[in-house]
Protein backbone atom coordinates (compact mmCIF):
# COMPACT_ATOMS: atom_id res chain seq x y z
CA UNK A 1 0.00 0.00 0.00
CA UNK A 2 1.39 3.47 -0.67
CA UNK A 3 1.71 5.91 1.73
CA UNK A 4 0.00 9.22 1.13
CA UNK A 5 1.81 12.19 1.88
CA UNK A 6 0.37 15.30 3.30
CA UNK A 7 -0.05 18.35 1.07
CA UNK A 8 1.55 21.65 2.66
CA UNK A 9 -2.04 23.05 2.76
CA UNK A 10 -3.01 19.26 5.19
CA UNK A 11 -0.16 21.03 7.30
CA UNK A 12 -1.04 23.96 7.94
CA UNK A 13 -4.97 22.88 8.57
CA UNK A 14 -3.52 20.75 11.42
CA UNK A 15 -2.10 24.64 13.33
CA UNK A 16 -5.86 25.97 13.94
CA UNK A 17 -7.95 24.70 16.31
CA UNK A 18 -11.89 25.90 15.89
CA UNK A 19 -14.95 26.87 17.92
CA UNK A 20 -18.66 25.72 16.54
CA UNK A 21 -21.47 27.59 17.22
CA UNK A 22 -23.65 25.13 19.45
CA UNK A 23 -24.73 21.45 20.72
CA UNK A 24 -24.17 19.81 17.33
CA UNK A 25 -22.91 20.33 13.90
CA UNK A 26 -25.16 22.33 11.19
CA UNK A 27 -24.64 21.07 7.50
CA UNK A 28 -22.34 24.34 6.57
CA UNK A 29 -20.15 23.27 9.95
CA UNK A 30 -19.64 20.05 9.06
CA UNK A 31 -19.04 20.34 5.23
CA UNK A 32 -16.46 23.42 5.90
CA UNK A 33 -15.03 21.42 8.66
CA UNK A 34 -14.72 18.02 6.64
CA UNK A 35 -13.08 20.06 3.86
CA UNK A 36 -10.06 22.06 5.70
CA UNK A 37 -9.65 19.42 8.02
CA UNK A 38 -8.78 21.53 11.04
CA UNK A 39 -6.65 20.17 13.43
CA UNK A 40 -8.75 20.48 16.43
CA UNK A 41 -12.08 21.96 18.31
CA UNK A 42 -12.71 23.73 21.65
CA UNK A 43 -15.98 23.49 23.21
CA UNK A 44 -17.30 25.97 25.63
CA UNK A 45 -20.80 25.80 27.55
CA UNK A 46 -22.91 26.46 24.58
CA UNK A 47 -21.74 23.49 23.03
CA UNK A 48 -22.52 21.22 26.46
CA UNK A 49 -26.02 20.54 27.30
CA UNK A 50 -26.12 16.78 28.87
CA UNK A 51 -23.72 14.12 28.83
CA UNK A 52 -25.10 12.47 26.03
CA UNK A 53 -25.27 15.21 23.69
CA UNK A 54 -21.63 16.56 24.34
CA UNK A 55 -20.58 12.41 23.50
CA UNK A 56 -22.58 12.66 19.83
CA UNK A 57 -21.00 16.33 19.21
CA UNK A 58 -17.28 15.25 20.07
CA UNK A 59 -17.83 11.84 18.62
CA UNK A 60 -18.96 13.56 15.11
CA UNK A 61 -16.18 15.90 15.86
CA UNK A 62 -13.98 13.27 15.86
CA UNK A 63 -14.99 11.29 12.48
CA UNK A 64 -13.94 14.18 10.84
CA UNK A 65 -10.10 13.76 11.49
CA UNK A 66 -9.42 11.66 8.54
CA UNK A 67 -5.19 12.60 8.51
CA UNK A 68 -5.10 12.67 11.91
CA UNK A 69 -7.34 12.63 14.77
CA UNK A 70 -8.48 16.07 16.24
CA UNK A 71 -7.59 17.55 19.78
CA UNK A 72 -11.07 18.28 21.52
CA UNK A 73 -10.18 20.54 23.75
CA UNK A 74 -11.89 22.54 26.84
CA UNK A 75 -10.99 24.63 29.47
CA UNK A 76 -11.84 22.60 32.59
CA UNK A 77 -10.11 24.61 35.46
CA UNK A 78 -12.33 24.08 38.00
CA UNK A 79 -13.83 27.23 40.10
CA UNK A 80 -15.28 29.77 37.97
CA UNK A 81 -13.80 28.95 34.68
CA UNK A 82 -15.82 25.34 34.26
CA UNK A 83 -17.93 24.40 31.16
CA UNK A 84 -19.49 21.36 31.11
CA UNK A 85 -23.14 21.03 33.24
CA UNK A 86 -23.85 18.58 36.16
CA UNK A 87 -23.82 15.52 36.97
CA UNK A 88 -20.23 16.73 35.87
CA UNK A 89 -18.27 17.63 39.34
CA UNK A 90 -17.20 21.21 39.40
CA UNK A 91 -14.54 21.12 41.43
CA UNK A 92 -13.06 24.41 43.85
CA UNK A 93 -10.76 26.57 42.02
CA UNK A 94 -7.01 26.13 42.29
CA UNK A 95 -6.67 28.78 45.03
CA UNK A 96 -8.56 26.81 47.23
CA UNK A 97 -6.80 23.99 46.37
CA UNK A 98 -3.58 25.47 46.87
CA UNK A 99 -4.89 26.79 50.34
CA UNK A 100 -5.06 23.05 51.48
CA UNK A 101 -0.86 22.98 51.11
CA UNK A 102 -1.94 19.26 50.08
CA UNK A 103 -0.73 19.08 46.40
CA UNK A 104 -2.30 15.47 46.04
CA UNK A 105 -6.03 17.17 46.12
CA UNK A 106 -4.83 18.13 42.96
CA UNK A 107 -3.49 15.04 41.66
CA UNK A 108 -7.50 13.26 42.86
CA UNK A 109 -8.98 16.78 41.14
CA UNK A 110 -7.66 16.00 37.95
CA UNK A 111 -7.57 12.40 37.71
CA UNK A 112 -11.10 12.81 38.16
CA UNK A 113 -11.87 15.69 35.69
CA UNK A 114 -9.59 13.86 32.95
CA UNK A 115 -12.19 10.52 33.66
CA UNK A 116 -15.16 12.69 33.74
CA UNK A 117 -13.75 14.05 29.99
CA UNK A 118 -12.61 10.83 28.68
CA UNK A 119 -16.12 9.81 28.99
CA UNK A 120 -17.74 12.01 26.61
CA UNK A 121 -14.86 12.28 24.05
CA UNK A 122 -12.70 15.37 25.07
CA UNK A 123 -8.55 14.63 24.62
CA UNK A 124 -7.44 18.42 25.95
CA UNK A 125 -7.95 20.24 28.82
CA UNK A 126 -6.52 23.87 28.63
CA UNK A 127 -5.45 23.30 32.77
CA UNK A 128 -3.63 24.13 34.86
CA UNK A 129 -3.57 27.80 34.89
CA UNK A 130 0.78 28.03 36.05
CA UNK A 131 0.38 31.71 36.14
CA UNK A 132 1.77 33.25 40.03
CA UNK A 133 -1.60 35.47 41.78
CA UNK A 134 1.23 38.16 42.27
CA UNK A 135 -0.99 40.98 41.55
CA UNK A 136 -4.05 41.75 43.61
CA UNK A 137 -5.87 43.47 40.95
CA UNK A 138 -5.57 40.89 38.37
CA UNK A 139 -9.28 41.01 37.00
CA UNK A 140 -9.06 37.93 35.11
CA UNK A 141 -6.42 35.42 36.79
CA UNK A 142 -7.64 35.54 40.81
CA UNK A 143 -8.44 32.35 41.98
CA UNK A 144 -7.58 29.99 38.98
CA UNK A 145 -4.14 30.24 40.13
CA UNK A 146 -2.93 27.83 42.56
CA UNK A 147 -0.90 30.43 44.45
CA UNK A 148 1.30 33.39 44.78
CA UNK A 149 4.08 32.06 45.82
CA UNK A 150 5.53 30.11 42.63
CA UNK A 151 7.05 27.09 44.22
CA UNK A 152 3.36 26.68 45.66
CA UNK A 153 2.64 26.79 42.11
CA UNK A 154 4.90 24.41 40.89
CA UNK A 155 3.87 21.67 43.37
CA UNK A 156 0.60 21.97 42.78
CA UNK A 157 0.37 22.21 39.22
CA UNK A 158 2.83 19.23 38.39
CA UNK A 159 0.65 17.17 40.61
CA UNK A 160 -2.54 18.30 38.59
CA UNK A 161 -0.51 17.43 35.07
CA UNK A 162 -0.32 14.75 36.11
CA UNK A 163 -3.34 13.40 37.46
CA UNK A 164 -4.65 14.56 33.94
CA UNK A 165 -1.96 12.86 32.08
CA UNK A 166 -2.64 9.63 34.22
CA UNK A 167 -6.59 9.92 33.23
CA UNK A 168 -5.42 10.16 29.54
CA UNK A 169 -6.08 13.90 28.92
CA UNK A 170 -3.74 16.12 27.11
CA UNK A 171 -2.61 18.98 30.06
CA UNK A 172 -1.84 22.76 28.73
CA UNK A 173 -0.20 25.05 31.14
CA UNK A 174 -1.14 28.62 30.55
CA UNK A 175 -0.27 31.56 30.19
CA UNK A 176 3.09 31.64 29.07
CA UNK A 177 5.22 33.56 30.14
CA UNK A 178 2.78 34.81 33.10
CA UNK A 179 -0.77 36.31 33.59
CA UNK A 180 -0.86 36.85 37.04
CA UNK A 181 1.06 40.52 37.36
CA UNK A 182 -1.29 42.16 34.84
CA UNK A 183 -4.13 44.91 35.72
CA UNK A 184 -5.90 44.20 32.54
CA UNK A 185 -8.14 40.99 30.99
CA UNK A 186 -7.03 40.17 27.66
CA UNK A 187 -9.79 38.93 26.36
CA UNK A 188 -11.05 42.88 26.36
CA UNK A 189 -7.95 44.36 26.16
CA UNK A 190 -3.98 43.81 25.82
CA UNK A 191 -2.01 44.45 29.33
CA UNK A 192 1.21 45.63 29.99
CA UNK A 193 3.57 44.18 32.41
CA UNK A 194 6.72 46.33 33.08
CA UNK A 195 8.50 44.01 35.62
CA UNK A 196 12.19 43.40 35.51
CA UNK A 197 13.87 40.68 33.80
CA UNK A 198 14.79 39.93 37.32
CA UNK A 199 11.38 40.04 39.02
CA UNK A 200 10.07 37.62 35.96
CA UNK A 201 12.52 35.23 36.53
CA UNK A 202 12.00 35.09 40.12
CA UNK A 203 8.62 34.97 40.21
CA UNK A 204 6.45 34.93 36.96
CA UNK A 205 8.96 32.52 35.76
CA UNK A 206 9.37 29.22 37.71
CA UNK A 207 6.65 27.30 36.98
CA UNK A 208 6.92 27.32 33.19
CA UNK A 209 10.41 26.32 33.69
CA UNK A 210 9.69 23.60 35.23
CA UNK A 211 6.96 22.27 33.84
CA UNK A 212 8.83 22.68 30.85
CA UNK A 213 11.80 20.63 32.24
CA UNK A 214 9.14 18.00 33.60
CA UNK A 215 8.17 17.38 29.60
CA UNK A 216 4.50 18.93 30.03
CA UNK A 217 2.56 18.16 26.60
CA UNK A 218 1.84 21.70 25.83
CA UNK A 219 1.80 25.07 27.02
CA UNK A 220 -0.56 28.01 25.78
CA UNK A 221 0.94 31.87 25.18
CA UNK A 222 -0.54 35.21 26.82
CA UNK A 223 -1.87 38.16 24.99
CA UNK A 224 0.26 40.33 26.97
CA UNK A 225 3.46 42.28 26.51
CA UNK A 226 6.04 41.52 28.93
CA UNK A 227 8.34 44.92 27.70
CA UNK A 228 11.53 43.41 29.55
CA UNK A 229 11.31 40.15 27.03
CA UNK A 230 9.74 42.02 23.59
CA UNK A 231 9.20 46.02 24.47
CA UNK A 232 6.41 46.09 21.07
CA UNK A 233 4.80 42.69 20.77
CA UNK A 234 2.52 40.25 23.20
CA UNK A 235 3.89 36.96 23.46
CA UNK A 236 1.72 35.11 21.45
CA UNK A 237 3.09 37.15 18.63
CA UNK A 238 6.53 37.27 19.83
CA UNK A 239 9.33 35.87 18.27
CA UNK A 240 11.93 36.37 21.20
CA UNK A 241 9.36 35.06 23.68
CA UNK A 242 8.20 31.94 21.46
CA UNK A 243 11.63 30.83 19.96
CA UNK A 244 14.23 32.75 21.95
CA UNK A 245 13.35 32.04 25.77
CA UNK A 246 10.66 29.08 25.13
CA UNK A 247 12.41 27.09 22.36
CA UNK A 248 15.83 27.75 22.46
CA UNK A 249 16.99 29.05 26.34
CA UNK A 250 14.45 26.60 27.97
CA UNK A 251 15.08 24.12 25.23
CA UNK A 252 11.34 23.08 24.83
CA UNK A 253 9.37 21.01 22.40
CA UNK A 254 6.32 20.20 22.99
CA UNK A 255 3.23 21.54 21.69
CA UNK A 256 2.17 25.59 21.66
CA UNK A 257 -0.79 27.29 21.40
CA UNK A 258 -1.66 30.50 21.25
CA UNK A 259 -4.61 31.63 23.48
CA UNK A 260 -7.72 32.60 20.81
CA UNK A 261 -7.01 35.55 18.78
CA UNK A 262 -10.44 36.73 18.44
CA UNK A 263 -10.13 38.50 21.91
CA UNK A 264 -9.54 42.36 21.79
CA UNK A 265 -6.36 42.07 23.40
CA UNK A 266 -5.17 41.28 19.54
CA UNK A 267 -8.03 41.68 17.55
CA UNK A 268 -9.07 45.31 19.10
CA UNK A 269 -4.90 46.33 18.22
CA UNK A 270 -3.30 44.02 15.28
CA UNK A 271 -5.42 43.57 11.46
CA UNK A 272 -5.84 39.79 11.08
CA UNK A 273 -3.40 39.22 8.54
CA UNK A 274 -0.83 40.98 10.52
CA UNK A 275 -1.47 39.38 13.68
CA UNK A 276 -1.46 35.67 12.06
CA UNK A 277 1.83 36.61 9.80
CA UNK A 278 3.24 37.39 13.44
CA UNK A 279 2.12 34.09 15.24
CA UNK A 280 3.19 31.94 12.84
CA UNK A 281 6.41 33.64 12.66
CA UNK A 282 6.78 33.72 16.33
CA UNK A 283 6.38 30.07 16.66
CA UNK A 284 2.89 29.30 17.85
CA UNK A 285 2.13 25.83 16.36
CA UNK A 286 -1.56 26.12 16.87
CA UNK A 287 -4.03 29.20 16.69
CA UNK A 288 -7.20 29.24 18.35
CA UNK A 289 -10.07 31.02 16.37
CA UNK A 290 -13.49 29.86 19.09
CA UNK A 291 -15.86 31.97 17.26
CA UNK A 292 -16.42 33.14 13.91
CA UNK A 293 -15.44 30.37 11.57
CA UNK A 294 -15.38 32.86 8.19
CA UNK A 295 -12.26 34.26 10.59
CA UNK A 296 -10.79 30.51 10.74
CA UNK A 297 -11.27 30.05 6.44
CA UNK A 298 -9.76 33.76 5.89
CA UNK A 299 -6.98 32.87 8.35
CA UNK A 300 -6.31 29.72 6.82
CA UNK A 301 -6.03 31.00 3.24
CA UNK A 302 -3.99 34.06 4.21
CA UNK A 303 -1.17 31.74 5.59
CA UNK A 304 -1.49 29.00 3.06
CA UNK A 305 -0.67 31.94 0.41
CA UNK A 306 2.50 33.65 3.11
CA UNK A 307 4.06 30.34 3.89
CA UNK A 308 4.07 29.71 -0.28
CA UNK A 309 6.38 32.87 -0.22
CA UNK A 310 8.58 32.69 2.93
CA UNK A 311 10.48 29.57 2.93
CA UNK A 312 11.72 30.23 6.42
CA UNK A 313 7.94 30.53 7.25
CA UNK A 314 7.45 27.09 5.72
CA UNK A 315 10.12 25.59 7.69
CA UNK A 316 7.81 26.81 10.88
CA UNK A 317 5.41 24.99 9.22
CA UNK A 318 6.75 21.47 9.15
CA UNK A 319 8.25 21.68 12.46
CA UNK A 320 4.94 22.53 13.65
CA UNK A 321 3.59 19.74 11.90
CA UNK A 322 5.99 17.80 13.14
CA UNK A 323 5.18 18.13 17.07
CA UNK A 324 1.59 18.43 16.67
CA UNK A 325 1.26 14.96 14.80
CA UNK A 326 3.70 13.28 17.53
CA UNK A 327 1.55 14.61 20.21
CA UNK A 328 -1.48 13.14 18.61
CA UNK A 329 0.46 9.36 18.12
CA UNK A 330 0.98 9.50 21.87
CA UNK A 331 -2.54 10.22 23.25
CA UNK A 332 -5.20 10.16 20.28
CA UNK A 333 -4.93 6.36 19.63
CA UNK A 334 -8.45 6.14 19.85
CA UNK A 335 -12.25 8.08 21.03
CA UNK A 336 -12.26 7.68 24.68
CA UNK A 337 -16.33 8.50 25.11
CA UNK A 338 -18.67 5.47 26.68
CA UNK A 339 -21.42 4.37 24.61
CA UNK A 340 -23.87 3.96 27.52
CA UNK A 341 -26.97 4.53 27.80
CA UNK A 342 -26.48 4.91 31.51
CA UNK A 343 -23.54 7.37 31.11
CA UNK A 344 -25.81 10.37 32.99
CA UNK A 345 -26.14 7.85 35.91
CA UNK A 346 -22.43 6.94 35.80
CA UNK A 347 -21.08 10.25 35.85
CA UNK A 348 -23.76 11.15 38.65
CA UNK A 349 -22.25 8.19 40.81
CA UNK A 350 -18.45 8.42 40.04
CA UNK A 351 -18.30 10.14 43.72
CA UNK A 352 -16.03 12.60 42.24
CA UNK A 353 -18.03 14.83 45.03
CA UNK A 354 -15.92 13.20 47.46
CA UNK A 355 -13.10 14.86 46.62
CA UNK A 356 -14.84 18.20 46.34
CA UNK A 357 -15.67 17.32 50.16
CA UNK A 358 -12.43 16.47 51.16
CA UNK A 359 -10.72 19.33 49.42
CA UNK A 360 -13.80 21.81 51.40
CA UNK A 361 -13.35 20.07 54.50
CA UNK A 362 -9.51 20.39 54.97
CA UNK A 363 -9.99 24.20 55.11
Amino acid sequence: MMLVMPTLREKIAQMFLVGVGGPELTGEERIVIERYGFGGFILFGHNCCVPAQILSLCRALWETGHTHPPFIAIDQEGGRVHRLPKPFTNFPPAARIGATDNPNFAYEAARATAEELAAVGINLDFAPVLDVNSNPKNPVIGNRSFASDPQKVIAFSERWIQGLRDGGIIPCGKHFPGHGDTDKDSHLDLPMVDRSLEELEKVELPPFVSACHNGIESLMTAHVVYRALDPDLPATLSSPIVTGLLRDELHYNGVVFGDDMEMKAISGHYGEEEAIALCARAGIDVMLFCHELPRVLHAFEFLCSEVERDPRLCTQVENSYRRITMLKQSFLKRFTGIDDPELEKRLAGSNHRRIVGEIQGSL
